[in-house]
């Protein structure tokens, strides 16, 4: 209970601190995730509308998803550049506080951000795509939604181990390759026979805010989220940070 007390404390106080720098992230996010969703929803809604079984959609709604869990601040983008989330970890690490209020302090950042870019992603790519408010009444896009949310976060447990764990640019590396895992699972499921979006599609449709694919998604990015934090602590006691 102390460590949640100390991390949403921490927390907090990001908020209190430049007023312009906290505008600048939110205009920036807002513009990101507005044209993230633009972009998905034209191609998802012409996917969803001739029922096509191509990988595209699966491809973007894999990669992209864990972009959701992101805070779009000057230290994001500089993170290959400045190494930005090693210095930041070095100037925790010498303040008085335990490293596992540190990382839940990342953990409730993630659910922040998939609350705020979730609702602004979606939100553009019901209202663009037409075939979205044919096919889904409200609650089912929210189970749909939610499907994919569940998605980010199971990786997003893998991109906090990054993130704490190597530098800017190894982290840069393993996220192409993050990418590039995305992509061949898209291209497997499709050489299956498989759709992962239209099977989301399909489920959400049929079981609204019961679907258990939904429900499926958000226990095991709990329980990655969960997993990889622990080991992320673990591997922190041994890490150099000069």
């Amino acid at each position: 209970m102390r460590t949640l007390k100390d991390s949403w404390f921490m927390l907090r106080s990001d908020f209190r601190g430049d007023k312009l720098k906290i505008l600048g992230t939110l205009v920036i996010t807002v513009i990101f995730m507005s044209y993230l969703g633009g972009m998905t929803s034209l191609v998802a809604n012409d996917v969803l509308g001739e029922q096509d079984r191509t990988m595209v959609a699966d491809f973007l709604l894999l990669s992209l998803m864990p972009l959701i869990g992101f805070s779009f601040s000057r230290r994001s983008m500089k993170y290959w550049s400045e190494d930005s989330y090693t210095r930041m970890l070095a100037y925790l690490r010498s303040l008085p506080i335990p490293i596992t209020v540190v990382l839940t302090r990342r953990k409730f950042q993630a659910i922040g951000s998939f609350a705020l870019n979730g609702l602004l992603f979606f939100g553009i790519v019901y209202l663009v795509g037409e075939n979205f408010r044919k096919e889904l009444t409200l609650p089912s896009y929210i189970a749909f939604a939610i499907t994919w949310i569940g998605v980010g976060l199971i990786v997003t447990g893998l991109y906090i181990f990054i993130e704490y764990l190597f530098s800017g640019k190894a982290y840069l590396a393993l996220t192409v390759l993050i990418v590039v895992a995305s992509w061949g699972i898209s291209f497997l499921v499709t050489l299956g026979g498989g759709n992962l979006f239209l099977y989301s599609i399909s489920y959400s449709k049929e079981w609204g805010l019961l679907s258990p694919i939904m429900w499926g998604s958000l226990l095991l990015g709990t329980i990655s989220v969960q997993l990889f934090s622990k080991w992320t602590i673990h591997r922190l006691k041994s890490r150099d940070l000069v």
